[in-house]
């Protein structure tokens, strides 16, 4: 029954939000509710919520004060030389401008952390997006795929996770595997290649309007305000000019996914922080704000502080020096102190991003609430034991390919911690009953990760989704079968190699 129950409430979830009938966090609060009462245990909600609040209070401790310090170093200009370049790369050409997405994503991904690489990939490349009109969905799903690709890194999570539970060498599962994930990540650029292409059809090969055909000019004028801005760009009126933030209205020529998905508006947010950010004589249009290189909030004299700060802070995060809440916690409060020593401009740049920090905190504790409910009835235990259980005899010398195959669905409606904890172990003695290697069965588990992280249980595809105004439904709609189909490429040149 729990079984059941566990696999209607993630399919109710599901269509819910693609079908755009609910909010992600209402469907994330309401849904894990009535199906508690359902399984009858409606008396324990209470317990099982605070549980799963609890276990993700320090995630959404972080996602808020990484969004603050990150918006900070955007607001000063650490960032606007990264976008320079890319922009000079892509031209304004789609094809350009997609596979660069992908290959920033999979250079900030180094860092192990999946919400600073959506909050870099967007901060730099969404104001191209919507001057060129570019769709929004293929900017969140390449990054999404190119990030989960990248997070089977040993410090990334899932590859400790898998070494931890089965008591191996986190470099013996990685190091193999190495030759698989580069395929896994070639065949990401591919598909950038072929979205772009696509976007290219749609759009046309265009020139920035407004300037001179000159990348270089085109840089100077296209770099982000501030994450919580709803990062915008200097209105020229040309092709891919969308509504404005407090319109509610869908954007224009931007609004299409490749598969027809819609974007949503900016938000409102975008308005005060356009006022704030605007040069003299320069008036809000269309929720696009005017960004000036020479803007009130860049600090170029503490532009080796802030870059030293932040590699600081990345290097302090992959050496675990601190829990990762405390390091960004530190380093927003330092942040702030330094480039805006005066409190009214602190409060404004805290203003500035406090729509994100909102939005990406309220999803992570409505997601406690489905996490909770799905641990805490004992539906997950369920619904693995019967995917388990339901592997035929004659596959279990195959139990690496299993693994594998189960790990896209399994990472996808689980978490990490529950998956390779949980599941995994089973899955090993299963395998070592036929004489499979738990290393093979370590390695085959990494790869649903590209899925993963596009699952509604990830806190940071919310981060993802909320900067770049994408509904979450419309993402998930896109990137789930590319992202499902680059988990399948992985595990075929695993196979392929002899690594699984």
């Amino acid at each position: 029954m729990l079984t059941f129950l566990g696999f209607a409430m993630i399919a109710t979830f599901l269509v819910l939000i693609m079908m755009k009938k609910m909010s992600p966090i209402a469907a994330l609060v309401l849904i894990p509710a009535l199906f508690c009462v359902f399984a009858g245990k409606g008396a324990h909600l209470g317990d099982y919520v605070i549980d799963g609040v609890g276990k993700l209070a320090p995630t959404a401790a972080m996602l808020m004060f990484a969004i603050v310090y990150f918006g900070v170093m955007i607001d000063v200009g650490l960032f606007d030389p990264i976008v320079r370049g890319i922009l000079r790369f892509c031209k304004a050409d789609p094809v350009r401008v997609v596979v660069g997405t992908a290959v920033l994503a999979a250079i900030v991904s180094l860092d192990g952390d999946g919400s600073t690489t959506f909050m870099i990939t967007v901060s730099a490349m969404y104001p191209l997006y919507k001057r060129l009109g570019l769709s929004l969905v293929v900017m969140t799903g390449v990054a999404a795929t190119a990030n989960g690709v990248m997070n089977t890194l040993p410090w990334g999570g899932p590859t400790a996770r898998a070494a931890t539970a089965l008591k191996l060498d986190a470099g013996d599962v990685f190091v193999p595997m190495i030759p698989a994930l580069a395929v896994g990540l070639l065949f990401v650029f591919v598909l950038a290649y072929v979205l772009g292409l696509k976007e290219r059809r749609r759009i046309g090969l265009l020139a920035i309007p407004g300037e001179e055909d000159t990348a270089d000019r085109a840089a100077e004028h296209l770099v982000p305000a501030g994450a919580g801005a709803g990062a915008g760009i200097r209105p020229g009126g040309g092709p891919g000019t969308g509504k404005g933030a407090g319109s509610g209205a869908r954007t224009g020529a931007g609004g299409g996914g490749a598969d027809g998905a819609g974007e949503s508006a900016a938000s409102s947010g975008a308005a005060g922080t356009a006022a704030s950010t605007q040069g003299p004589g320069e008036a809000p249009e269309e929720g696009f704000q005017g960004l000036d290189p020479h803007r009130a909030t860049l600090r170029p004299h503490l532009y080796w502080f802030n870059a030293g700060l932040t590699v600081a802070l990345l290097t302090s995060m992959i050496m675990e020096l601190l829990p990762i809440p405390v390091l960004f916690l530190l380093g927003a409060a330092l942040a702030l102190t330094v480039n805006y020593p005066h409190m009214p401009d602190q409060k404004a740049r805290i203003a500035a991003h406090a729509d994100n920090v909102l939005n990406v905190a309220g999803m992570v504790f409505a997601a406690a609430v489905f996490t909770g409910v799905l641990t805490g009835t004992g539906m997950v235990k369920n619904m693995a034991d019967w995917l388990v259980g339901a592997i035929p005899e004659g596959m279990g010398p195959h139990m690496a390919l299993v693994t594998g195959l189960l790990s896209l669905p399994l990472t996808y409606f689980m978490s990490n911690d529950g998956f390779y904890f949980g599941v995994l172990p089973v899955l090993a003695e299963a395998g070592a009953a036929h004489g499979v290697s738990p290393l093979e069965i370590a390695r085959a588990s990494l790869v649903g990760q590209a899925l993963h992280m596009s699952s509604p249980l990830v806190p940071a595809v919310y981060v993802l989704v909320g900067m770049a105004k994408v509904e979450f439904g419309d993402h998930t709609r896109f990137t789930v079968k590319w992202a499902a189909l680059t988990s399948l490429v992985v595990l075929a040149a695993g196979m392929l190699f002899g690594i699984i």
